[in-house]
């Protein structure tokens, strides 16, 4: 500062005040001036000796920085080149045309367009309107649309409303991008569709508010297809309204590309559209091929220590297809799966990932499974169909139809459930949920029911509670005695285990493990607050008698003895 005090002319008479001022703002400027030029140099020279490098590749003596590039690896400066090119500005690197939804847990869901190709799903970044990132997870690629998703966590910092869509990159970037679209929301938007031969189905969140909910009316919606073109709904419930199809020669563009499907509500002022990520697809062919008798569905989340087990188990009892809709795993399922079906098993996993919406989970899969698929079991993966009469004779891909009452008018075949406690496990048992778990729980108050469905016999409106769907008038449902088939549920873990249950539920309708509310609802755990913390003594809770009936004859179907006098299960082969 004294090489520039030196350079300044001297200052004006005391007497003059206002020229004092003036001299004194002009020398605070001139002062920002040469320092900036001062600072500009000095980054300009720093930058361009370590541009092509990096600091723990530096040299002990430092070279003259026009020497210093042919001291560094070619692959290595053309590396950074690219990667300084790519951060130069939010335009060069925001090359990803996405759409955002607001997940619960301040989680970000991010669609990339169908016609996106990626070289790499790793790597990716969110970039929020306040310039903050987050690590962009890949979460798979969507069956029915083709969009590949990632999540990404929203920092505190960008939660502030009005929240914006973020930006998905390769590099993270620390500008502000321009605030173009609202983040939407999971809590009302138009999801998914599927088209059947004669209709539509759209699947939309947060209109129908309530299970069985029948305030609203068909002639309260419409479908829109693209901009303009609209369709009257036909049926609205829970989260399924369905629709005719439009008019093909509406559309100029063709049907080759997917359309941006969404619902109307009619109101006598204004129409709202909803927003939407649901694309329409006309119905396609199917080959022509064998239905398989019996099929299994469940939506899942992060079960692949669980599943091998109740897949081989039910295989063994006539179960010849498994449908897994992955709500969003992130252990591993696929790999898991890969190995079941190199084995000959038949699973196949679609992912599903929208919260909350188990019941149109399921509903969807009534119509996506129809034509290969005649009966399908709705179970979870910790629950294992079960007779009595069955310790007379080994396993049979019969074992499972034989409790189909042979009438022409059965639609639905219900089995109750039989709850099992933690039986003294603190970690997952390693030979499996039948060999762990035999202290079951009597409560006839909490039993449930899981279901069969002939799926030709349910209700146009795919309206189910989970356990159970609506039929068509035309058919019946039979419940069976507990003397013919049980399921036994295995539904108090471990800790370790059960504590997983708090990311949230599955059911649309059930309030998440967190909400305080209703605190006596059959589908609380007796003993819990809302928060996963382990109550005392969980061990030993939920066990009224000892029920090792399926632990025996797993035993016998499918273990091997061992030489400490315990048993080697199918499973952990």
């Amino acid at each position: 500062m004294a090489y520039y005090q030196r350079t300044f002319p001297p200052p004006p008479p005391p007497d003059s005040s206002l020229s004092e001022t003036t001299s004194r703002r002009r020398t605070r400027g001139t002062e920002l001036f040469f320092s900036l030029l001062l600072f500009i140099a000095f980054s300009f020279y720093f930058s361009s000796t370590l541009s092509a490098t990096d600091l723990r590749f530096l040299p002990a003596k430092r070279p003259h920085a026009r020497n210093l590039i042919s001291n560094v690896m070619k692959d290595d400066f053309q590396e950074v080149t690219r990667l300084s090119r790519h951060v130069s500005s939010v335009q060069d690197s925001a090359k990803y045309h996405s759409v955002s939804v607001l997940l619960p847990d301040w989680e970000v869901l991010v669609l990339l367009s169908p016609e996106t190709s990626l070289d790499s799903v790793e790597g990716f970044y969110c970039l929020f309107w306040n310039s903050q990132t987050s690590p962009a997870r890949f979460s798979g690629v969507l069956p029915f649309t083709e969009r590949t998703a990632f999540k990404c966590a929203m920092p505190n910092g960008a939660r502030r409303p009005p929240l914006w869509q973020p930006i998905l990159t390769k590099y993270p970037v620390k500008e502000n991008p321009a605030k173009e679209r609202e983040l939407l929301r999971m809590k009302k938007l138009a999801y998914e569709s599927i088209s059947t031969e004669d209709d539509v189905v759209l699947f939309v969140k947060g209109v129908n508010a309530r299970s069985r909910s029948r305030s609203p009316q068909p002639q309260d919606f419409m479908c829109v297809f693209g901009d303009a073109v609209k369709t009257p709904v036909t049926s609205c419930t829970q989260e399924v309204f369905r629709c005719s199809h439009p008019e093909l020669t509406a559309f100029t563009s063709g049907t080759d590309q997917p359309i941006k499907m969404s619902l109307q509500i009619m109101h006598q002022v204004q129409n709202r559209t909803l927003p939407s990520v649901a694309y329409y697809r006309p119905r396609q062919s199917h080959a022509q091929e064998p239905k398989s008798e019996i099929c299994v569905c469940t939506m899942v989340y992060n079960v692949a220590k669980f599943v091998k087990e109740w897949v081989i188990y039910h295989t063994k009892i006539g179960v010849e297809k498994f449908i897994l809709y992955d709500n969003g795993s992130e252990d591993d399922l696929q790999n898991v799966v890969n190995e079941l079906n190199g084995d000959g098993y038949n699973v196949t996993t679609l992912l599903w990932i929208w919260p909350k919406t188990q019941e149109a989970g399921f509903s969807h899969n009534a119509i996506h499974a129809k034509h290969s698929c005649k009966w399908m079991l709705y179970i979870d993966v910790d629950e294992f169909v079960y007779s009595p009469s069955w310790h007379d004779s080994g396993p049979s891909k019969h074992l499972l139809k034989a409790l189909i009452p042979q009438l022409h008018s059965i639609g639905q075949v219900s089995i109750r459930c039989l709850d099992f406690g933690p039986s003294g496990q603190k970690s997952h048992p390693i030979e499996g949920v039948t060999q762990g778990y035999n202290c079951q729980r009597w409560d006839v108050s909490q039993q449930r029911h899981k279901s069969m469905v002939l799926l030709e016999a349910i209700d146009d409106s795919l309206d189910n509670v989970v356990h159970h769907f609506r039929l068509k008038n035309t058919f019946q449902w039979r419940e069976l005695s507990m003397s013919s088939a049980l399921v036994n549920h295995y539904k108090y873990q471990a800790w370790s285990e059960f504590k997983t249950k708090f990311r949230r539920r599955v059911s649309a309708y059930v309030a998440d493990w967190r909400d305080a509310t209703n605190p006596n609802s059959k589908d609380r755990t007796p003993g819990l607050g809302f928060e996963p913390i382990k109550p005392q003594g969980w061990e030993f809770e939920f066990c009224n008698f000892t029920d090792d009936r399926l632990k025996l004859l797993t035993q016998r179907w499918f273990g091997q003895l061992t030489p400490n006098g315990g048993y080697k299960m199918a499973w952990q082969r």
